[in-house]
């Protein structure tokens, strides 16, 4: 998946993981299904009945902040988030999307050009966005390498499974 077409779920700046995914919810699970279910319920508690496989989370600076947990983007992704565009990340948060197979795209201004529910184009692999209603074009950083091809092969475990030649590796990455 180089390119996806999805409605847009705006958030704010410090968008923290336990707004992504509580901590109370991991006590009892580890289940991507479950994990989504309660997926931005914090802050958004219908995100996870509304969502849409293939839309496209936008938040401002320092996304992701909070704890160092894989769940958060896991809820995401399993929600059907198909990339999280923001104006920065956490660290440890945006290595974690990549780890998962979640694209994780840097957009500085995106905020002031994205409302909820707008209808966005990504290409994951150049960092073009494009703003279907009104037809503007933003730039986002494009993934470098290694994590473009981790990302495009579905996650770590598929990238380093495809990369020994497994055949696991081909019924789940590229």
């Amino acid at each position: 998946m180089t390119c996806t077409t999805g409605r847009a779920w705006v958030y704010g700046d410090h968008l923290d993981t336990d707004e992504i995914c509580p901590a109370e919810i991991l006590l009892s699970t580890s289940d991507p299904a479950e994990l989504a279910r309660h997926a931005m319920a914090p802050i958004d508690p219908e995100f996870s009945t509304k969502v849409q496989p293939g839309d496209i989370l936008v938040a401002g600076r320092n996304a992701g902040c909070g704890s160092s947990r894989e769940q958060a983007p896991l809820a995401l992704k399993s929600a059907g988030i198909a990339v999280v565009i923001a104006e920065s990340f956490a660290r440890v948060f945006y290595r974690n999307c990549i780890t998962i197979g979640l694209p994780a795209l840097r957009c500085p201004g995106i905020r002031a050009k994205v409302t909820n529910g707008d209808t966005l184009q990504v290409d994951v692999q150049t960092g073009r966005i494009r703003h279907l209603a009104s037809g503007d074009a933003l730039q986002a950083e494009a993934l470098e390498e290694p994590a473009l091809s981790i990302v495009l092969d579905g996650g770590l475990i598929n990238h380093l499974l495809r990369k020994r030649g497994s055949p696991a590796a081909a019924a789940h990455g590229r």
